[in-house]
């Protein structure tokens, strides 16, 4: 056997036992090990709910679309829940920022990368979809408006979707820096605060009244 290659063997035995013995010294290497193990974890269960989450919530919206395609439009008080599929187009791109701003703590650098484009492709292609949305449950909540929509506590469908929608379009104006959708995002935080506003105001009126009719209802009670 050359003694080339008798030297180099016997220096990587050394450096091993070395590393072997450091590290029996060292409990902090598998502390750090076993850190980026559970962070690199939680990032993966994370996306595997993400997965689990986007296709229950495409199934549910594909169901709600049909409905309306074939049935009669809803009406009333119903209207306003069709906002909630809104929400859930609104959390995924959220979701995707999410985690492609957490991805370069747990994924090496191409991963990583490969997260970040995800998130603005995918993000950028959801929040399409979910205008469109906004635009069909605009226009079915016009109607109910002009026909006499009651109040409800389903008016509170109104608030998170919005929420939601605010969330993912600033997630995509600061990823990319695009002055357009800085804009929109602005644009449906006004449209929530204005919106927070009416429901709450409208909530309060209906507690109100709820409370006065009660303690009508009290008095008739003791008078008889």
């Amino acid at each position: 056997m050359p003694d080339g290659f008798v030297l180099q063997h016997g220096h990587q035995s050394a450096s091993l036992k070395r590393f072997a013995a450091r590290r029996a010294d060292d409990p902090r290497l598998d502390i750090g090990t076993a850190r980026v193990q559970l962070r690199l974890a939680l990032l993966l269960g994370c996306y595997a709910m993400f997965g689990l989450g986007l296709v229950a919530a495409l199934l549910v919206l594909a169901m709600i679309y049909s409905r309306l395609v074939h049935h009669d439009a809803p009406t009333g008080a119903t209207v306003p829940t069709v906002w909630i599929g809104l929400g859930a187009l609104g959390q995924v791109v959220t979701g995707l920022g999410a985690l492609a701003t957490a991805a370069p703590t747990a994924l090496p650098a191409p991963y990583a990368h490969g997260a970040a484009v995800f998130a603005l492709l995918a993000g950028v292609g959801v929040w399409g979809f979910a205008m469109l949305w906004l635009a069909l449950a605009a226009a079915l909540t016009v109607r109910e408006f002009r026909a006499g929509l009651p109040f409800a506590p389903t008016w509170w469908s109104f608030i998170f979707p919005l929420g939601a929608c605010v969330t993912g379009t600033s997630a995509l104006a600061a990823r990319t820096g695009s002055q357009a959708f800085v804009w929109a995002a602005v644009a449906l935080y006004a449209l929530l605060v204005a919106a927070w506003a009416v429901v709450t105001c409208r909530s309060l009126r209906h507690a109100a009244a709820h409370a006065r009719g009660l303690a009508g209802s009290a008095h008739r009670i003791t008078s008889a």
